[in-house]
């Protein structure tokens, strides 16, 4: 038996909700209930009735992260060729993880650790998407999978918080540089 159906206004809600813990976790991991709801327009009541614990709200902050990042793999490949696909979706990860960052920090080590876990791999098969595409096209390197890109990107996760902004998006450039094959035009 499945739940019932939000009313939309109830959806609204949680949405708005999920999206004010995003930018409050954009700007620092200590962030409290009460500044989300204020920030999402919502009284104390419906933040609960939705999310009855802090650990409730990141993770769902983390598990639209992944699904959006997820999704849009497909979406970028649709409207753009492979490289440039790429280009956006790394931009798109480096947004993710600074969120990412920002839950997992706010978060007890066991509950952070399943949630690592079930995204791994959905992360993984639409970076794979990608580089499939840009191999199929010629112009990203064939000996390098997504788990290989994936083990790159991680060292990125050593960044201080206030060096983030300045160093992550130009570490991933030389990455998505190196995965682009010698002899292709760029």
């Amino acid at each position: 038996m499945s739940a019932p159906a939000r009313r939309p206004d109830a959806a609204r809600n949680r949405t708005r909700i999920v999206e004010a813990a995003r930018a409050a976790l954009a700007e620092s991991p200590h962030v409290h209930l009460n500044e989300i709801a204020k920030r999402a327009g919502v009284g104390q009541g419906t933040l609960y009735r939705n999310f009855p614990n802090r650990e409730a709200l990141l993770a769902e902050v983390y598990r639209r992260d992944v699904e959006e990042l997820v999704a849009a793999a497909p979406a970028l490949l649709a409207e753009h060729e492979p490289v440039e696909a790429l280009r956006h979706w790394l931009d798109r990860l480096i947004d993710y993880a600074e969120i990412k960052r920002g839950v997992l920090a706010a978060l007890e080590p066991t509950a952070w650790q399943d949630l690592v876990a079930d995204s791994h791999n959905p992360i993984e098969g639409a970076l794979a998407h990608l580089l499939d595409a840009g191999r199929t096209a010629g112009s990203l390197r064939t000996d390098v999978d997504a788990h290989g890109v994936l083990l790159l990107i991680a060292y990125l996760s050593r960044l201080e918080r206030n060096e983030w902004r300045t160093t992550a998006r130009p570490l991933m450039n030389v990455i998505l540089d190196g995965l682009r094959r010698q002899d292709a035009d760029r």
